[in-house]
């Protein structure tokens, strides 16, 4: 892909940038999906084949991680995960911005990470008129089911986003936020302490 255009995009600035208008970004599209297509085929007991394609696939990733199929991603070398990191089922990330993610983050079933945004009116989004805004996740933070993440936002370290949540807004470190659109609810204290059964 065209760097002077990735860097344009990833700015927040908008740009046609349509498959069909810019030829790199339609093969960088199309390999990714056929990467992703590959990496769900592979049985989950082929676990060291699956993140050696993984780490082909990311910018960055940490030691340890977990990423269940089905996963998408548009580019992949815009994602960075930190070190134990675990994506569940129908995971996927748009990332025509960076999406970075810390250590020790869970990710529930069909979440979306999407860092790009199309222009409102019809004219210019079937012109294939868009922007990009990177996504920050921070270290130790839970996103439940269901949760989508808009471009953009910034989720601190520690904090819970509650299932079936739309971030639109940044969330503070160590907080429970959850809505639509998502909203910190508390901090999340000692009080939260759970006793396990053993």
């Amino acid at each position: 892909m065209n760097n002077c255009l990735f860097d344009t995009l990833a700015s927040g600035a908008w740009i046609h940038a349509g498959a069909g208008d810019v030829p790199e970004f339609g093969k960088a599209l199309a390999d990714c999906a056929d990467a992703c297509f590959h990496i769900n085929q592979l049985p989950p007991s082929m676990a060291d084949e699956r993140r050696r394609h993984f780490r082909r696939l990311f910018g960055s990733v940490g030691e340890t991680f977990v990423i269940h199929s089905p996963f998408r991603c548009d580019f992949g070398f815009n994602i960075h995960i930190g070190d134990n990191f675990i994506g569940n089922f129908n995971m996927s990330v748009l990332d025509e911005a960076p999406v970075t993610i810390g250590n020790n983050v869970f990710i529930g079933p069909n979440c979306c990470i999407a860092t790009i945004t199309h222009a409102l009116l019809p004219s210019q989004r079937n012109e294939g008129i868009m922007s990009a805004h990177p996504v920050t996740i921070g270290h130790n933070v839970w996103i439940a089911a269901n949760v989508t993440v808009l471009p953009g936002v910034t989720i601190g370290d520690g904090a819970v986003i509650g299932a079936g949540s739309v971030v639109t807004a940044d969330i503070p470190a160590g907080y429970l936020a959850v809505g639509n659109p998502c909203r910190p609810v508390r901090p999340i204290t000692a009080s939260d302490t759970v006793i396990p059964i053993r």
